[in-house]
């Protein structure tokens, strides 16, 4: 689980900058010319690691707007989603974003100068849904890792509801953690352990 989330993370991460562009940009490409932008931006800014609010900013203004929260969390919820009442469904979006925020912030340090191949899409079409596979490629010897980024494209352009690492869904994935909790503490018992956990993440 934590070996999964460190490699999301990673990948996630790349996604900094949202330029105007980006409306109008194929989604490979999109992510192609991100992932080259941050890899150069966490290459030379040598503060990332050290200053906390300074990356929570940064996620804050830059990762986020290439994410669908409310999709990433109601797949996240499955069969659940529909049984919460709306403030309940807002609470649950904005507490599993905070989770992945606070989660990525902590996780950004472990970068170690790995490289990232993205993969063009050979059709897409008037298709609004697309997946951007990438590599990681990694030193010492390590195998490289594949990444899908699954996507869907809005008014606002191309976001991220799921991301895939080496076959495993990070939704799939929190699915399985909320059915658990919602069968030991229901809906209400979900918030609070989303919540809990967002407070431990804060004071890391």
């Amino acid at each position: 689980m934590k070996r999964f989330l460190g490699v999301v993370t990673f990948l996630v991460a790349f996604l900094f900058v949202f330029p105007a562009w980006s409306m109008e940009m194929r989604p490979d490409r999109l992510v192609d010319k991100t992932v080259q932008e941050v890899l150069e931006i966490i290459g030379k800014d040598e503060r990332i690691g050290d200053d906390k609010e300074r990356m929570l900013d940064l996620i804050e203004d830059k990762i986020l707007p290439h994410f669908n929260f409310t999709r990433m969390t109601r797949l996240a919820m499955g069969k659940h989603w529909s049984s919460a009442a709306p403030e309940q469904q807002n609470t649950l979006v904005d507490q599993f974003r905070t989770l992945l925020v606070r989660t990525y912030s902590n996780a950004l340090t472990s970068y170690r100068n790995e490289t990232v191949k993205v993969d063009p899409i050979k059709e897409l079409g008037d298709s609004v849904d697309a997946t951007v596979r990438l590599m990681v490629i990694q030193g010492s010897g390590k195998q490289p890792v594949p990444i899908d980024y699954s996507m869907e494209k809005g008014p606002d352009g191309w976001k991220v509801y799921d991301v895939t690492v080496a076959g495993v869904s990070l939704v799939t994935n929190y699915r399985g953690s909320f059915n658990s909790q919602i069968r030991k503490g229901g809906v209400d018992g979900l918030i609070k352990t989303l919540s809990d956990k967002n407070r431990s993440l804060e004071g890391k």
